[in-house]
């Protein structure tokens, strides 16, 4: 992978990598000045004056990644919601509705339900005004809202987390919703891998 480098990447393309990361090498926005010099000339990179022009300017910004902002507990130390589905009418901007999506089922069972959560996935919705999202990182639930008020109509409990945007498809008439089920942001959660389809009633 690192032989001949220098003869495939300049030396900006090699610095924004080592900065930004790829694939499963973590962003390191920290490597600069000498180190980075010294870096580059292990891989056999050479910086043009273009480039040292470039990471000039660019040197001036760096990103060190966020922190969020927990209690002690390890929730959100704002007051719940802590992450709704909402419903807009694009042609006036108005909210529909708003509901809190997602819970901490730790919370859920000292009755502490319906708080929301993180969201990572987006929705999609069928032509009989039905809306499915899975998005929740804590709680690994499938719903089923009805577009028109929010209203849950049904939900499933996935193996791992569906932080992913559902599809829906037809076979010999009958309509399919399918997800990708595999979690990895809460430390507590098991993590793995599987395509969940449900059938819609007929």
């Amino acid at each position: 992978m690192l032989v001949g480098l220098g003869s495939r990447l300049s030396a900006a393309q090699t610095i924004e990598m080592i900065h930004s990361g790829k694939g499963r090498m973590p962003p390191m926005p920290d490597i600069a000045g000498p180190e980075l010099e010294a870096l580059l000339r292990y891989l056999g990179v050479h910086a043009s004056a273009q480039d040292e022009a470039e990471q000039a300017g660019k040197d001036r910004y760096t990103f060190t990644g966020y922190r969020k902002f927990l209690d002690p507990d390890g929730y959100p130390a704002i007051a719940p919601p802590w992450g709704t589905l909402n419903a807009i009418d694009l042609k006036t901007g108005q909210y529909l509705w708003k509901i809190p999506l997602g819970e901490y089922p730790d919370l859920a069972k000292d009755d502490m339900k319906n708080t929301g959560t993180e969201n990572y996935g987006g929705p999609i919705v069928t032509a009989g005004g039905v809306l499915f999202i899975g998005a929740t990182v804590y709680d690994r639930k499938f719903h089923a809202f009805d577009t028109r008020t929010g209203k849950l109509l049904w939900e499933y409990e996935l193996p791992f987390a569906g932080m992913a945007t559902p599809s829906t498809y037809m076979i010999d008439g009958r309509q399919y919703v399918v997800t990708v089920s595999s979690g990895g942001r809460d430390p507590k959660s098991p993590v793995g891998g599987a395509y969940i389809a449900f059938a819609l009633p007929q």
